[in-house]
C-alpha cells in the first residue's frame, strides 16, 4: 500500500486486513520506496497513489511493471482528469480506482487485480471511452508544460511572459488549453493534474 498520507494509507490498510483472503504485506509513502518494497517483496498487488513525494506514483508504476512484471499495479488516487488516467495505464497499472470507491468495490478490485483482470472506476471508464472516440483532448504541448511547470514555482501571468518573452495573453490561451487538455478549471488543478501524470515536478 502505497499513499504519503499517514492517515489514509493505514486507514486503507485497516480496512483491507479484515479480509481472509488479503495480506498486507508492506507500506511506503514515496515513489521510491514502493518501488523498492516491491522489488523486495515481491506482491501480488501494489495499491498505488499518484500524487506521492520520490518520483509520484506514475514512474513508480512504470519501475515496478519493468522490475517486477508479475506484480500488479492498482491505482487508488482522487485525480480523475485525462493525464493522469492515460498516465497510469501507460506506465502499466492494471487498474484505476477513486479513493471515493465504496470499500465492497476497493476489496473486490484488489482481488481481481491479484489474478489479473482489469478493474477501472465507472467515472474512469468514462473518460477512456471519450479518449477513444476522439472526444477528449490530446496531451499538452511541450510549451504547455513549459508554462505549468512555471505556474507550480508560483510565478503569474505577467511574470512567464517576461521570462519567455511572450505576450501575456499567449501564456493565457496557452494554459486554456492545457485546462481543456488536462480536464480541469483552474491553474490549481491544473498544477495538481501535472504533478499527478508526471508531466512536471516541483521545484526542489
Amino acid at each position: 500500500m502505497a499513499d504519503d498520507h499517514t492517515v489514509v494509507r493505514q486507514g486503507i490498510v485497516a480496512l483491507l486486513s479484515l479480509e481472509s483472503d488479503i495480506e498486507i504485506v508492506g507500506e511506503a509513502q514515496d515513489g521510491t520506496s514502493v518501488v523498492s518494497a516491491t522489488t523486495a517483496l515481491r506482491p501480488d498487488v501494489v495499491l498505488m497513489d499518484l500524487r506521492m513525494p520520490g518520483g509520484g506514483g506514475i514512474a513508480a508504476t512504470r519501475k515496478i511493471s519493468s522490475l517486477v512484471p508479475d506484480c500488479r499495479v492498482l491505482v487508488l488516487t482522487t485525480y480523475d482528469n485525462d493525464a493522469s488516467i492515460v498516465g497510469a495505464i501507460e506506465a502499466g497499472a492494471i487498474g484505476y480506482l477513486l479513493k471515493s470507491t465504496s470499500t465492497p468495490e476497493l476489496v473486490a478490485g484488489v482481488r481481481s487485480a491479484a489474478v489479473g483482470r482489469s478493474v477501472i472506476t465507472p467515472a474512469v471508464t468514462l473518460q477512456m471511452a471519450r479518449r477513444r472516440s476522439g472526444t477528449a483532448a490530446s496531451s499538452p504541448t511541450p510549451r504547455e508544460i513549459e508554462i505549468l511547470a512555471l505556474v507550480a514555482q508560483g510565478r503569474t501571468n505577467a511574470r512567464i511572459a517576461e521570462q519567455l518573452g511572450i505576450g501575456e495573453a499567449t501564456v493565457k490561451t496557452h494554459l486554456l488549453s492545457a485546462f481543456r487538455k488536462l480536464g480541469v478549471s483552474d491553474r490549481t488543478e491544473a498544477v495538481m493534474a501535472a504533478l499527478s501524470a508526471g508531466l512536471i515536478s516541483l521545484p526542489e
